[in-house]
């Protein structure tokens, strides 16, 4: 099993995957391409190893200005797209 089939089998996230969004926040419901979260806080849970990862999510068709940050790994699947 070569490491990028092992990466997927496990579901996990990586940045530039397409994902679909489907936590609390319902009107931002919908797929996205996700990238590690780069605000303050998450810089501050990076530095301090936090296992806590959280993510950014980017509009592929750039229909909206802002987009969620700070987003659980519990809040996104990866898409089937991806797979």
């Amino acid at each position: 099993m070569s490491e990028n089939t092992l990466f997927r089998s496990l579901d996990l996230i990586e940045p530039g995957d397409l994902v679909n969004y489907h936590g609390s926040l319902t009107d931002w419901h919908g797929l996205y391409i996700v990238e590690l979260c780069n605000c303050g806080l998450c810089r501050i849970r990076d530095v301090v190893q936090s296992d806590d990862v959280r993510y950014r999510l980017i509009d592929p068709w750039t229909e909206r200005d802002a987009t969620p940050r700070c987003v659980r790994r519990q809040s996104i699947t990866r898409s089937t797209a991806c797979a």
